[in-house]
C-alpha cells in the first residue's frame, strides 16, 4: 500500500469513528503518522506483522494517541501483548484524554495472570493524574483492580475490551462473558482521546484497534 494511499485510509477511518463503529490497522496509521506519541518510540517494522504497533521500554509511562479521535461513550475493543516480567509490564488503553496527564485507563499485569499471590492485581483501572494504581490500592483496596479467568498466558496476545457509559467501565478479556472488572468513572470527563498505554518500564504490542461509539 503506498503511502499515499495509507494516509487516505488512515483520514477516513478518523472521519468515520465520530459517527459509527471503526477498525483501525495500527500500522498503517503509524506509517501516515495518524498516531500521536508521549514518552516513546512507536516501531511498526519490525513487529512481525503489518497490523502490529510496537511502545518500546523506558521510564515513566507512555502514550500513544489515535489522531483525530474523540470518544465519549461506546466500547473500545484491542488486542495486546507484554511481558511475563514482575513489575515491568503494563500495558492497556487510555481513553477520555484531555493531554498526557490528565486521562483514564484500564490496564493488564500480565506477570500477575497465573500467580497463587498476586492474580487478584490483574487487571486495574486509573483515573489520572488524581488516582493512580497507589492510591486506588490504599484507600479503595479490591475495588478497582481484579483477576482474570479463565488467566491468560502471561506471553500471549489478550483482547481487551471496554465498555464506557457516562458513569462506568466494564472491560471484558478474551470474549468472556462475564466482565472482570467494572468500577464507576473517577473523572468528570465525558470525552476525549483514544490511544495505547504502557506503564513505567514497560514495551507493549498492539493491533486490531475497534472504536463503537454509542450515545
Amino acid at each position: 500500500m503506498t503511502a499515499t494511499r495509507s494516509a487516505i485510509l488512515a483520514s477516513v477511518l478518523l472521519f468515520s469513528v465520530s459517527a459509527r463503529a471503526a477498525e483501525f490497522n495500527l500500522g498503517e496509521l503509524a506509517k501516515a503518522g495518524k498516531i500521536n506519541v508521549h514518552n516513546r518510540t512507536l516501531n511498526h517494522s519490525t513487529s512481525g506483522s503489518s497490523e502490529v504497533v510496537l511502545l518500546d521500554a523506558a521510564p515513566g509511562d507512555g502514550l500513544a494517541w489515535i489522531d483525530g479521535v474523540v470518544f465519549s461513550a461506546g466500547t473500545i475493543e484491542l488486542e495486546i501483548r507484554g511481558r511475563n516480567r514482575p513489575g515491568q509490564s503494563f500495558v492497556g488503553i487510555a481513553f477520555h484524554g484531555q493531554d498526557n496527564q490528565a486521562f483514564d485507563a484500564v490496564y493488564l499485569r500480565p506477570f500477575n495472570f497465573q500467580s497463587a499471590e498476586r492474580g487478584n492485581h490483574s487487571l486495574q483501572y486509573i483515573s489520572m493524574p488524581e488516582h493512580d494504581w497507589s492510591e486506588l490500592r490504599s484507600n479503595h483496596p479490591g475495588k478497582f483492580e481484579s483477576a482474570i479467568k479463565p488467566a491468560p498466558d502471561p506471553e500471549s496476545c489478550v483482547t481487551l475490551k471496554l465498555v464506557v457509559t457516562k458513569t462506568n467501565v466494564t472491560a471484558y478479556v478474551n470474549g468472556a462473558e462475564q466482565p472482570a472488572l467494572k468500577v464507576d468513572l473517577l473523572s468528570e470527563r465525558s470525552a476525549g482521546k483514544v490511544g495505547l498505554w504502557v506503564g513505567n518500564g514497560s514495551d507493549g504490542w498492539f493491533r486490531n484497534l475497534k472504536i463503537e461509539p454509542r450515545e
